[in-house]
């Protein structure tokens, strides 16, 4: 079992969203939590397409999702909102995958016109699958440099990336586990 669970949404092969995502996986690894990494890039196609909710591959996704801490979801902004191959995995998940669990939503774009992809488009669906979500990061792709260990290479972006991640991280060590009850 992960402690965090980091989901990629970026189907680029040399995504801006993945190298931040790496790094953050990086600092959350310092900080002794185990850490798995699913991309859209490794899900099944052909069942995300075709809408495949028993194929294994996306069961084993499913729960792993679902027995995480904490996840941080990131993607790329694609024409004012998350990747759609994003949301074709989200749609065969759970609709109830991220209940109780603290979700860290980042995403990069190409310009501040896209800020509002973060508040309008990704937090709302995952807030429809029960997760607590934080305020969130949003890059810009000049703050980012796909060849550097820490891609962040604005100080005062990297200062706020940081402190969301270690509230996020202090979110996930305080939390009560959730016990079920029958009556």
């Amino acid at each position: 079992m992960s402690d965090i669970v980091i989901l990629s949404g970026s189907p680029s092969e040399y995504s801006r969203s993945d190298k931040v995502l790496k790094y953050l996986g990086d600092l959350i690894q310092d900080e002794n939590f185990k850490v798995s990494h699913i991309s859209v890039k490794d899900a099944p196609h052909k069942d995300i397409f075709q809408g495949n909710f028993e194929s294994p591959a996306i069961k084993e996704i499913a729960t792993l999702i679902q027995n995480a801490r904490g996840v941080i979801v990131g993607s790329p902004v694609y024409k004012g909102a998350y990747s759609g191959v994003l949301k074709a995995l989200i749609d065969v998940l759970p609709q109830d995958v991220l209940q109780h669990t603290p979700v860290l939503p980042l995403m990069t774009g190409g310009s501040m016109s896209h800020l509002l992809a973060l508040e309008y488009t990704l937090k709302p669906v995952l807030a429809t699958l029960k997760g607590h979500n934080l305020k969130g990061l949003y890059l810009l792709d000049s703050q980012i440099d796909k060849n550097k260990k820490n891609p962040i290479i604005d100080e005062d972006l990297l200062g706020r990336t940081k402190k969301q991640l270690y509230y996020f991280l202090e979110l996930v060590n305080n939390q009560n586990p959730v016990v079920s009850s029958t009556y």
